[in-house]
């Protein structure tokens, strides 16, 4: 799991296309749904914090966890900005530890595609599973394997602004189901508008199935409740390329 770097600089610039208010609308319209309307959230993977600012400024009191320290520097800006009491924690999703239980888990962005192995999700959902409240919900979207092979595939990717611009190369291994990203960023100087810095940044992330998903759930002592397309709410299909999961709390295994 790599941390981002040089990419934390640039990355809500290079991530303005992702619809984070429609995604928090969905999140929050399944909490509601089971009861959920304020209290305790935790942002597993949080970032730079875009979703946890969202379902701070809807009254839930916020937990964000990364283990990108550049990423939380740019989280706390935001939250200086925005006057928010959010608790920001530098952990590793695999191994993170809480004062006490949460009544919710999201998790966003894909985040659970950068845990490599089955073993070690498996301990990331039963950590999951051990903070949150009885009954609490976890949400959480991961890449599909046929996003992996048809989409991203072995194919190259590119943008330019005016600060900054990326070269992405992915490299997509069918028999071990990784994805490697290949990262070149050029950002420009804050006072030397004629120069760029370069970057060079590796990130894996590993496709699973929703047959795999579920069974690691159910696994770590939750029960599975429903596979989305995305964030529409419609039933996951043979080809969603994104897919947002419902677990609840059903008693620990830890």
């Amino acid at each position: 799991m790599e941390a981002y770097t040089g990419f934390a600089e640039v990355y809500d610039i290079f991530m303005d296309n992702v619809p984070y208010a429609e995604w928090a609308d969905c999140l929050e319209g399944i909490l509601k749904e089971r009861g959920i309307c304020d209290g305790l959230v935790l942002d597993l993977g949080c970032g730079t914090g875009s979703m946890t600012e969202s379902f701070a400024a809807r009254g839930y009191d916020m937990i964000g966890v990364d283990n990108a320290q550049e990423m939380l520097e740019i989280a706390v800006q935001k939250r200086e900005k925005s006057g928010h009491d959010i608790l920001y924690l530098l952990q590793d999703m695999r191994n993170f530890e809480l004062y006490g239980t949460v009544r919710a888990v999201l998790s966003v962005c894909d985040c659970i595609n950068y845990v490599m192995d089955d073993k070690e999700l498996l301990q990331v959902f039963r950590l999951v599973n051990n903070y949150l409240d009885p009954s609490g919900i976890f949400l959480f979207d991961f890449n599909t394997q046929y996003k992996y092979e048809h989409v991203l595939g072995s194919r190259t990717f590119a943008e330019s602004r005016d600060e900054c611009s990326f070269i992405w190369d992915n490299y997509y291994d069918a028999d071990s189901r990784v994805n490697e990203y290949e990262l070149t960023l050029f950002i420009q100087e804050e006072d030397q508008e004629e120069l760029y810095r370069r970057y060079q940044e590796s990130h894996y992330q590993r496709g699973y199935t929703s047959e795999e998903i579920k069974a690691l759930i159910e696994q770590a002592g939750m029960e599975f409740l429903a596979a989305y397309d995305a964030y529409t709410q419609e039933p996951a299909k043979a080809c969603s390329e994104r897919i947002l999961a419902v677990a609840k709390e059903r008693g620990k295994t830890l």
